[in-house]
């Protein structure tokens, strides 16, 4: 029954010298609004200095995690490191959902309490951290969609991009009508916007270490096409889930016709039950294990096999 499907899994793409350049400049930016937060006393540009600092580390992270899904598989680590990009995407995701969390407690309290800052020096910050930010999200943006890993690499640019919105807006309108919880107000709307793309990011890299189906993938679907191929009685024991972006994979026991394995004809029913995952349907699963077996062996199998 052999075939020529190359089972090997695809080394991922090389991202790091994007990550590198924009861990460079997020560095650069959060040493200067550290500075800034000091001499203005802002929770906003506090709070984004915070959050910077997790973007920075998130970034380190990244290009770690990057270095090494490009290591080779062996025989200790079958898949490589590829579920270093899942690893590090969670790790990111939990710092954020910590900072949000944060920033909602302190922004209320300083909507009740809220100190006097020095608007004209928080501009000047919050137009340096912003010009920063949209620099690294243009370094990022081609790549975002990659993998796990970019995707929440450039989230948090992004965020740290509207973060600097909210900064440089309440400066100017604690310089022109010297309403003070304008700093706070911005420091709840950074929170806001941390918290959901956090959380989802959490759910989706959750998902993928619970070995959950691949999202746009139906099983049900796959078994019913598979079950139309000839020969094919029964389909059971199926199996799908993401070892990293890009990579499914699918495993089912297939009962086929007791003539197949007398005729020879079982080799090309695998061939097609392989093509059939890896062509039809939208999630192409390119990696995919079958055990053909006559109707008999469905009495030596262990009861977990449904």
């Amino acid at each position: 029954m052999g075939h020529d499907h190359d089972h090997a899994p695809p080394r991922a793409a090389d991202h790091r010298g994007r990550m590198a350049i924009a861990f460079a400049i997020t560095t650069t930016i959060l040493i200067a609004q550290a500075v800034g937060a000091l001499l203005t006393g802002s929770l906003a540009l506090l709070v984004d200095t915070a959050h910077m600092l997790t973007d920075a580390g998130g970034l380190l992270l990244a290009l770690f995690a990057a270095s090494l899904s490009m290591r080779p598989p062996s025989e200790r680590r079958t898949w490589g490191y590829r579920r270093g990009e899942v690893l590090a995407a969670l790790a990111q995701a939990a710092v954020l959902l910590a900072v949000g969390g944060y920033v909602l407690i302190e922004g209320v309290q300083r909507l009740f309490d809220p100190p006097e800052i020095a608007s004209n020096q928080l501009i000047i910050f919050g137009i340096i951290g912003l010009v920063g930010n949209i620099a690294s999200m243009l370094v990022l943006a081609s790549g975002r969609t990659a993998n796990f890993n970019m995707r929440a690499a450039f989230l948090e640019v992004v965020n740290d991009a509207l973060g600097s919105v909210a900064v440089i807006v309440a400066a100017i309108v604690i310089a022109t009508t010297g309403w003070e919880q304008a700093d706070a107000v911005a420091g709840l709307l950074i929170g806001a916007l941390i918290l959901p793309r956090a959380f989802k990011l959490m759910l989706e890299t959750s998902a993928v270490l619970l070995e959950s189906t691949p999202p746009g993938l139906d099983l049900a679907a796959v078994r019913e096409h598979l079950l139309r191929l000839e020969h094919v009685r029964e389909v059971h024991d199926m199996h799908a889930s993401l070892i990293a972006t890009g990579l499914p994979v699918l495993s089912a026991h297939v009962v086929v016709d007791e003539g197949c394995f007398n005729d020879g004809h079982a080799g090309r029913i695998l061939d097609q039950l392989q093509e059939c995952v890896a062509t039809h349907f939208d999630v192409a699963v390119e990696h995919s294990t079958f055990q053909v077996e006559p109707v008999a062996h469905r009495n030596h199998e262990h009861p977990s096999h449904a």
